[in-house]
């Protein structure tokens, strides 16, 4: 059969996907078509070029003066981080410039912010699908294309095994990390000043080299003690997010359910922790390696009752 893989959204979580990736190699399966929305577009489209290898040196050896070196600050505009950046560090990993030059076929799911639809990108520039597949709203600023406004996949298609499917895939692996987030974000309560968790600090710190007036504003308004302490507008942005996309994707597996589905325990990841990588992957490694097995030992016929 065809094998897809749809892998799915999950910012840092995302990095499970190599470690999914490595399992399935091992296991001696090979993929056909890749789908992939937001993280899971990143690691698909380099994983469709044949350079995950290089990539995976890289983010295992990503610290955090490497993480923020990816940050361009743009506030105030309609994100805070411009996403070039991002875009500069996908394009080194991958020497294909269209997606139609990939190695494999391969599509990554943006959402158009005006109409609510899932663009789907298999053709065309692929730093450009990339881009807006990974546009986080209010964080990651939108792209504009073939007159859209494009933004996160994730606010359609978090798990995109219909795009697999779509693609042509007769057997579709999916790779969820979204069904704990919820309640691994509460396991894991953010230790934060003012109500303000350590993302906003970090990207506050970049942001102060550009003396703005503007900001001193943001920071003054920003430093003030509330009068009850409330979460900070990247938990209240990122928390709701992730209820949404929990949800979408709980309803679309149910209605549309692969042939295997894994799900790595990543709840507590959070959304820039790009420095525990190693951890992160070999999460997903072994999560894949158990679904795998289990799926194996349910095609295999019992000795005595036949195939």
């Amino acid at each position: 059969p065809r094998i897809g893989l749809a892998l799915g959204s999950g910012s840092a979580r995302g990095l499970a996907h190599i470690g999914v990736l490595r399992a399935l190699k091992e296991a001696g399966i090979t993929v056909d078509r890749v789908a992939g929305t937001s993280m899971g577009a990143v690691i698909g489209a380099v994983f469709a070029s044949g350079k995950l290898d290089g990539l995976t040196a890289r983010l295992c050896n990503l610290d955090w003066p490497g993480i923020l070196a990816l940050l361009d600050p743009v506030f105030p505009r309609s994100g805070l981080i411009d996403g070039q950046r991002v875009a500069e560090f996908v394009r080194a990993h991958v020497p294909s410039a269209h997606i139609e030059d990939l190695l494999l076929p391969f599509a990554a799911v943006a959402t158009d912010l005006m109409t609510g639809e899932a663009v789907v990108a298999t053709a065309g520039d692929l730093t450009e699908a990339v881009r807006a597949s990974i546009a986080v709203p209010g964080i990651v600023t939108p792209v504009r294309s073939n007159g859209r406004i494009l933004v996160d996949g994730g606010l359609v298609n978090p798990v995109p095994v219909s795009v697999a499917r779509a693609m042509g895939a007769d057997l579709v692996i999916a790779v969820d990390l979204n069904h704990d987030i919820v309640a691994g974000r509460v396991s894991r309560p953010v230790a934060h000043a003012n109500g303000h968790g350590p993302i906003m600090a970090r990207l506050l710190a970049s942001l102060q080299a550009s003396n703005s007036p503007v900001l001193a504003q943001f920071e003054s308004w920003l430093n003030k003690a509330p009068l009850e302490p409330l979460p900070g507008i990247f938990e209240v942005l990122l928390a709701s997010l992730y209820i949404m996309q929990a949800r979408i994707t709980e309803a679309a597996l149910q209605q549309d359910r692969p042939e295997i589905l894994i799900q790595p325990p990543l709840g507590a990841v959070r959304f820039m922790e790009f420095d525990r990588a190693e951890e992160i992957i070999d999460i997903g490694y072994r999560s894949a390696a158990e679904q795998l097995a289990q799926w194996a030992r349910r095609k295999t016929p019992v000795a005595g009752q036949g195939a």
